[in-house]
């Protein structure tokens, strides 16, 4: 049975985030057994051209509906990046997952081929098939500002580890 684009990438998106936004109160319970203000991980970062935390939480999730929106031909949901607290960017996090998790399987299926046509700034747009878009992509950039965020908390102390990041639980195996 061949992989649809639906479950190669609205579930992906769903058990990413949903990981994300419960480091994020793993994070806020660290700040409040250290006693120190849970902003000092929001504004942190892996090196001083990085971006701090809550940027690659709002990246992740931009990737995660631009990705789901771009491939369902539907108009991508616009977030002020205003947050500043954990609850915040729970919050964030929240609506992205009600949106990607609102889109039919039926409008992301067989958009193989789709034309997906992504604006750079200062270079010509990306012109890819939704494939490659989803596999080459999307998926890689959600990856990438996901993985920095567990970085970031990981190096200022979060207890988290490997089975924080997979999200999966030993009962999960048997139907993934």
């Amino acid at each position: 049975m061949a992989i649809s684009m639906y479950s190669s990438s609205v579930p992906v998106f769903v058990r990413m985030l949903g990981n994300l936004s419960t480091w994020l109160d793993k994070a806020a319970a660290h700040a409040e057994a250290r006693k120190f203000e849970p902003t000092v991980l929001l504004n942190a970062r892996l090196y001083p051209d990085m971006l701090p935390l809550s940027a690659q939480v709002q990246i992740a999730c931009d990737s995660a509906k631009a990705g789901v929106a771009r491939l369902a031909g539907v108009e991508i949901p616009k977030h002020e990046d205003t947050e500043k607290t954990v609850a915040e960017l729970k919050a964030r996090i929240a609506k992205t997952l009600d949106f990607i998790k609102s889109v039919p399987a039926a409008q992301i299926d067989g958009t193989e081929a789709r034309v997906i046509t992504i604006p750079r700034r200062t270079k010509e747009p990306l012109v890819l098939s939704g494939e490659v878009f989803l596999k080459h992509y999307a998926l890689a950039n959600l990856y990438f500002h996901v993985t920095t965020a567990y970085a970031i908390l990981r190096h200022n102390g979060l207890d988290v580890g490997k089975g924080d990041y997979l999200g999966i639980q030993p009962t999960d195996l048997a139907t993934a």
